[in-house]
């Protein structure tokens, strides 16, 4: 006890001598950082002492001006210090250091960041051409008027998940086969409807996979061989006038096609290609025109005899193909449509009574010279 009372004391008088040595300057500086970590103490009582970046700014130049001023160590500011060691201070101040000299984000200088629409097109170009490299792509982009460094297209097709050239070329499927070869192929199915009174018909039909385009071969009900082949006969006349080039024709193994029906189409040059058994997804874009001819039209009438079958494909068909847009041709029709009237009135024109909305625009004199 009595030694903790001396050493006590002797501190006091230790203090005393220090601070009698300091000038009146370095007191008054002293007692402004004494008393501005008691402001934040008093302000923060009972709760985590975290100053804001205004008060760290201020505290840091005070105890930069003392430590100048009088030319103290760090251990020696420890008495000044209270709240906060001084490594803490210099800390602030190296941070107000570094935030004064980080350049603004705006006017930094490098190479300017690419457009969005160049790295589409870099995007773009990779994924139509999965054999292109970097090189190859820097090439087509010059054809373009467009000069990206082979590191910018790397970098562009790494950030959205685009792989090398010799890994994207092994990917190929047959998606990409069909999309190939579709201008080279037909294919044929038939479907069945009830009539009013349950009697069956049967649709016979060729599809052209390249356009989409729809030929009705025939509609009976009887679907006997020779008759099957008679409309591949005629099919083939038609092919004949069109001066097409088909390759192969996708048939399923239904025995309505005999062995004549199949010669008319090799005599042509056609192969024939049956799908597999029990496998409709082979012949898909027959099966998919199916399907959209009952959604749009068989599922919303009553088809009351042959006739008025004839009547409604006949009608639905030419839509169709001249009419009705396509997802898979870029909302494009089979039959190439010339470009709409750039200004008039746009006409509702009913399908099939009213089943279908057909819109097209007509020019205004026209609509005036009728009335």
């Amino acid at each position: 006890m009595i030694w903790s009372t001396v050493a006590h004391i002797f501190s006091i008088l230790l203090e005393l001598f220090q601070i009698g040595r300091m000038s009146d300057m370095d007191k008054d500086l002293e007692i402004l950082v004494l008393r501005y970590q008691l402001g934040i103490a008093d302000r923060k009582l009972n709760q985590t002492i975290k100053p804001n970046r205004t008060e760290k700014l201020t505290l840091a130049i005070l105890v930069n001006r003392l430590k100048s001023a009088s030319n103290r160590s760090t251990n020696e500011l420890r008495s000044s210090l209270r709240l906060f060691s001084p490594r803490t201070i210099f800390r602030w101040h190296n941070e107000l250091v570094k935030r004064k000299w980080t350049y603004d984000q705006k006017n930094k200088g490098g190479r300017p960041k690419l457009s969005q629409d160049i790295q589409e097109l870099v995007v773009r170009l990779a994924k139509e051409n999965p054999q292109w490299g970097y090189g190859k792509i820097e090439g087509e982009l010059l054809k373009l008027g467009v000069k990206v460094s082979q590191t910018t297209i790397r970098n562009i097709l790494n950030r959205h998940g685009i792989v090398p050239a010799p890994v994207r070329a092994g990917s190929l499927g047959w998606r990409h086969l069909m999309n190939h070869y579709k201008s080279q192929l037909l294919a044929c199915d038939f479907l069945t409807v009830e009539t009013l009174f349950l009697k069956t018909i049967y649709i016979f039909f060729f599809i052209e996979v390249g356009t989409r385009r729809v030929h009705i071969a025939g509609i009976t009900e009887y679907p006997y061989g020779h008759w099957v082949a008679q409309q591949a006969r005629n099919f083939s006349w038609l092919l004949q006038e069109r001066d097409t080039d088909y390759v192969c024709l996708i048939r399923d193994n239904d025995s309505k096609y005999t062995d004549s029906f199949d010669t008319i189409f090799e005599s042509e040059g056609i192969n024939i290609i049956c799908t597999p058994f029990k496998a409709p997804n082979a012949n898909s874009f027959a099966e998919r025109w199916v399907k959209t001819l009952r959604v749009e039209c068989l599922d919303n009438l009553l088809v009351v005899n042959e006739s008025h079958l004839r009547r409604v494909l006949t009608e639905y068909v030419d839509y169709y193909n001249s009419r009705r847009p396509h997802q898979g041709l870029n909302q494009q029709t089979p039959i190439p449509s010339p470009p709409p009237e750039p200004s008039g009135l746009i006409h509702n024109r009913k399908i099939l009574g009213g089943i279908i909305n057909d819109y097209l625009r007509i020019p205004e004199d026209t609509v005036a010279s009728k009335s």
